[in-house]
């Protein structure tokens, strides 16, 4: 009996993402080829291994058992790729970043000009992808490094089977509309002024609630936007004021919003998450590592432009 590794792969795929058309996403194949592969499978080994006979695609007990033994392999393939590292002179390999749009374009391209110096073998992805998604992706493979924010308040919850490594810490600012004529000195004078929110789950969303709940008022969140110069449009036009990241005034020219004095608002904290190996020596993969090394650089970039800025 020959078992083509390549097929146990796509097998593992269909086990861990629960069907086909997710498997082929993962995979980058359409579903009649992840089809056909898992039907050439069964053919190699004689018994079958998926259940066609309910709408949706089940594995076998015999599918299940083979499914276990693909997660080994690939195991087994991961470690052995780590120990080969070392007797190369320079890392290689594809790395999957999933991140979000303004960690992309302050953290994410300094990186990625800082990956090509040093390790030009290393061939980066990025995907813009946030939250649970982007998290799936993490723990099913379909990603290697994950990029988050989260508000300062809330707190780090060690995860069994990730690791977190902080980049950054980027301070929050309040902006008016340019031609307001009264500038606030504390977040209480916003109180009755329509916001520009961002949402509940993103970390700007969950700064204006503990403000909010700190100094007594409820917002009256007029506009809920997801991208950040979108926010500064509308605050520029006079629409609302909105609490932004500084990362996000980087590149906004003078005028256009009025960022105010206003201390004590916080800040989101950057921080890049790996799977945790599941090698024996349990040491990070290679490229993960130096990927994070990239990015740490960019942060001190970022933090010697915002004092020269700010």
């Amino acid at each position: 009996m020959d078992i083509d590794p390549r097929r146990l792969r796509v097998l593992h795929e269909v086990a861990r993402r629960g069907g086909v058309m997710r498997a082929a996403e993962a995979l980058h194949l359409t579903a009649s080829a992840v089809s056909q592969q898992l039907a050439q499978l069964e053919r190699e080994v004689g018994l079958a291994l998926i259940d066609r006979s309910q709408r949706r695609v089940s594995l076998t007990p015999a599918g299940r058992v083979l499914a276990g033994y693909a997660e080994r392999v690939e195991a087994e393939l991961a470690e052995a790729k780590q120990e080969l590292t070392g007797f190369t002179e320079r890392l290689a390999g594809p790395v999957t970043i999933a991140a979000f749009p303004t960690v992309i374009r302050h953290l994410l391209v300094p990186a990625l000009r800082i990956l090509a110096e040093r390790h030009p073998k290393i061939v980066p992805s990025i995907r813009e992808l946030y939250g649970t998604a982007a998290q799936r992706e993490l723990r099913l493979g379909g990603v290697d490094v994950m990029l988050t924010e989260q508000d300062m308040s809330r707190p780090v919850i060690p995860q069994q089977s990730m690791t977190t490594h902080p980049l950054y810490l980027d301070e929050y600012r309040i902006v008016t509309p340019p031609d307001r004529p009264d500038p606030p000195r504390d977040v209480a004078a916003l109180a009755a002024a329509p916001w520009v929110a961002g949402l509940p789950d993103q970390a700007c969303g969950q700064a204006l609630e503990r403000l909010a709940a700190a100094h007594g008022f409820t917002p009256r969140r007029v506009h809920v936007i997801e991208e950040f110069p979108a926010v500064l449009d509308l605050v520029s036009a006079g629409h609302g004021v909105a609490i932004v990241p500084t990362l996000a005034l980087l590149h906004v020219p003078p005028g256009e919003v009025t960022v105010t004095g206003i201390t004590g608002v916080g800040a989101r904290r950057l921080a890049a998450v790996t799977r945790v190996s599941r090698t024996r020596s349990g040491e990070p993969d290679p490229v993960q590592a130096v990927v994070i090394d990239a990015l740490r650089a960019a942060a001190d970039g970022v933090a010697e432009q915002v004092g020269r800025r700010m």
